[in-house]
């Protein structure tokens, strides 16, 4: 019975995420727990608090509201996602698809943008900066060979509580498989990522 209202809880969250309604964000916070206890973690960061790593009411709110309006459409295996319940905490793991189209002009006129802004970095030598704009344009060159329509699977893992209301998420996290060299390297004489 408890996994059912734990299912139940993330068709919810699905729902939300298929509509990707802005207007009812805030009837959709309510699928999580109350307070600043909430810490969700998304593909694009590295350390707490930084990038997608958030904690809290108005930092979920925001990077769902991201999600909705600027990431691609999001179908999370409900039904078959494994879900533990003991006492009042239960967890679940799942997989994932994010699909996105995106035009190669698009394509191509971020990838001048992202050039432009990498060059106007300060704290950056010259080296490192070519670096960051021939492996960013050999990333999506290759893309781009495969089409336009982008399909991009995910994992997802979510920690949810019962409170006196029913279950509330209180951890998730999304992330992206990898099966080439990560993102982020740290090295001996670099401390921090790229």
């Amino acid at each position: 019975m408890e996994i059912d209202q734990v299912r139940a809880l993330f068709q919810r969250f699905q729902d939300g995420y298929t509509k990707r309604d802005v207007t009812e964000l805030d009837a959709f916070m309510a699928l999580f727990v109350a307070g600043d206890e909430i810490e969700v973690i998304g593909t694009n960061t590295v350390a707490p608090g930084q990038g997608e790593w958030c904690r809290g009411q108005e930092a979920t709110r925001k990077l769902i509201k991201d999600d909705w309006t600027g990431w691609g459409d999001v179908v999370f295996d409900v039904q078959g996602a494994h879900i533990t319940v003991n006492g009042d905490v239960a967890w679940l793991a799942t997989t994932a698809k994010v699909t996105m189209t995106m035009s190669a002009e698009n394509c191509y006129q971020g990838f001048l943008a992202s050039a432009k802004g990498t060059l106007e970095k300060k704290k950056v030598d010259a080296r490192e900066k070519l670096l960051d704009i021939v492996r960013l344009g050999t990333d999506i060159l290759f893309e781009l060979q495969e089409g336009d329509t982008f399909v991009w699977p995910i994992r997802f893992t979510a920690v949810t509580v019962r409170e006196q209301h029913g279950w509330r998420f209180s951890q998730m996290q999304f992330s992206f498989p990898s099966t080439r060299f990560p993102d982020v390297r740290y090295t001996e004489t670099k401390k921090g990522h790229r």
